[in-house]
């Protein structure tokens, strides 16, 4: 079982379009709502050493960014973190 979170804002595409592909991975995820919690947000300064979001972890793992995230997607290193085959239709 992978442990991933996801440092979100409600209102940013780039997190949707990230959840988007983790959902059509078939994976689960704890999402991180970072919009008015100060704590969670400087929690995620710490992990990522970043300030926008999304970033995401896959077993604390720092993938990064949602184009961090459709690049490792298309690499295959998505599928590798996930412990997953490749699929033929990706």
């Amino acid at each position: 079982m992978n442990n991933i979170d996801i440092y979100t804002k409600t209102y940013c595409p780039f997190c949707k379009r990230a959840k988007a592909l983790l959902d059509a991975k078939g994976v689960s995820y704890r999402e991180l709502e970072v919009s008015t919690d100060q704590a969670l947000q400087q929690q995620m300064r710490e992990r990522s050493g970043r300030r926008t979001v999304p970033q995401i972890f896959i077993n604390n793992h720092h993938i990064g960014g949602s184009d961090d995230l459709i690049d490792a997607n298309n690499s295959g290193l998505l599928d590798e973190l996930l412990g997953q085959q490749t699929s033929l239709n990706a």
